[in-house]
């Protein structure tokens, strides 16, 4: 699909391929470096935190780029169906691609300002830089501080990105019932914005997925805790990412 959508001129020129596009590129980015640490876990190799630190901004950055590029999705489609007049003059192919580089470096500055919160650790105390667990985000909540910051920024992006995507599901239901409004494309917005909040509350899940680890690691023996792990990581990054690929996919 990504070469599909590079490949041709329409699709480079439409707002909402140039989205897709950089949705199915942050997923597929984040399902590389998620099973190269998945690998990495299971085979017990463990790293340096350096090294952890790098991959972990890895899977954040593409992993948070998704709800993000979600919402603007459903925008999108909400200016398409209620404001069909200036749905060209907002979604220009240069508004996209500012929109979509904005939200890159966004994510990268608030992914890097995390990474930079574990140097504050005092690492000349330890024996060695080696870790002594698999690498994981969690393990690098070496400072209240990173665990603080974490949690301020999902239950923000939690809150934000379901309100605007309920609001333009709302305001789509709201403009169907109108005479004035394409009834075919208002339908189909409408299915489209469904997939949107379903994948989206995945995604938004995803982000809180550490803290709902922490709760489950003091509750939960080793085993136990393991096993459930995975099937979170499943429900919650396997599962839209598919969704994503095989819905567009099939529909378009």
């Amino acid at each position: 699909m990504l070469f599909t959508l590079r490949n041709k001129c329409m699709f480079r020129e439409t707002s909402r391929y140039i989205l897709l596009y950089n949705l199915l590129l942050g997923d597929t980015l984040q399902l590389v470096v998620s099973q190269l640490m998945y690998c990495l876990n299971s085979f017990r190799i463990t790293l340096t935190y350096s090294v952890c630190s790098v991959l972990v901004l890895l899977t954040n950055l593409f992993s948070r780029i998704s709800p993000l590029v979600l919402v603007t999705m459903s925008l999108e489609r909400y200016v398409a169906v209620c404001h069909p007049l200036r749905h060209a003059s907002i979604m220009t192919r240069g508004n996209t691609v500012r929109a979509m580089l904005g939200m890159w470096i966004g994510c990268f500055i608030i992914v890097l300002i995390q990474n930079l919160l574990i140097l504050m650790f005092p690492f000349e105390q330890l024996e060695s830089l080696q870790m002594t667990q698999p690498c994981h985000y969690i393990a690098l909540f070496l400072q209240p501080f990173s665990e603080i910051y974490h949690n301020t920024y999902a239950g923000l992006v939690f809150f934000v990105a379901g309100l605007a995507n309920i609001s333009s599901y709302a305001g789509i239901v709201i403009a169907a019932r109108s005479a004035a409004t394409d009834k075919v494309s208002a339908r189909k917005a409408k299915s489209t914005l469904l997939l949107h909040l379903v994948q989206l509350s995945l995604s938004l899940l995803s982000v809180i997925y550490s803290n709902i680890l922490i709760i489950l690691s003091t509750l939960l023996y080793w085993v136990t805790f393991n096993q459930i792990q995975i099937f979170l990581f499943v429900c919650f990054f396997l599962l839209p990412r598919s969704l994503c690929s095989l819905v567009y996919g099939l529909r378009d």
